[in-house]
């Protein structure tokens, strides 16, 4: 058996292949279509779509990956969205086919051993209830939101000096902007006095 050294996870999920026949570049570049904190749990070989490739498995779903010249397919099935795995077996293949919100996907040809096992697995993974991944998401504020955080900001100083406007303030947007022409309107009757405390207004320091 070829050694990959691609990462220690698949590394020893594909010396476990009893072949890596029309799967190598798929294993070499597995880590690109792997999300962060996805470990490989069993590789397996198959026939999905019309087309040849590596399935997969990892603690957090199933893979079926082919990384041809022309054309590359992902086809991902979440562990969570996995409602049944059936494993019909023949003489040397067999298919297994995984049943997801009343669609199924049939994976053919896949070497009896490493199909019956892996179906298995799936199965332990399904009774176990885990929980679909996902990739890690930055949380984006709104535009409001960060507005509503800037004008609490800039009054937290002007409250101090007994501002009658700053009772006005609201956590919504326009509470807000109400709240910010109240400073700006108090700046402009106190002048220079303003000026000399330091304060700003909360959507900038104007």
């Amino acid at each position: 058996m070829a050694a990959f050294n691609v990462r220690p996870d698949i590394d020893a999920a594909a010396a476990k292949l009893s072949s890596t026949l029309g799967s190598k570049r798929e294993i070499q570049r597995l880590p690109e279509v792997l999300w962060e904190g996805e470990t490989v749990e069993m590789l397996a070989t198959g026939q999905y779509g019309g087309g040849a490739g590596l399935i997969a498995m990892t603690n957090l779903r199933l893979i079926f990956y082919k990384n041809g010249i022309m054309q590359q397919k992902v086809e991902d099935f979440p562990y969570g969205k996995i409602s049944s795995v059936q494993w019909q077996g023949g003489i040397i293949m067999g298919t297994l086919t995984v049943y997801t919100s009343g669609n199924r996907a049939d994976i053919k040809n896949m070497p009896k051993e490493q199909g019956k096992v892996l179906a298995d697995e799936l199965r332990r993974h399904i009774a176990q209830g885990t929980t679909p991944g996902a990739p890690p998401r930055v949380r984006r504020e709104l535009p409001h939101q960060r507005l509503g955080k800037t004008s609490r900001a800039g009054w937290q100083r002007s409250i101090s000096y007994g501002d009658r406007d700053s009772s006005r303030m609201r956590s919504t947007p326009s509470g807000a902007r109400r709240s910010w022409t109240a400073c700006r309107s108090a700046r402009r009757r106190l002048g220079a006095s303003w000026a000399s405390r330091g304060v700003v207004c909360g959507r900038g320091a104007s």
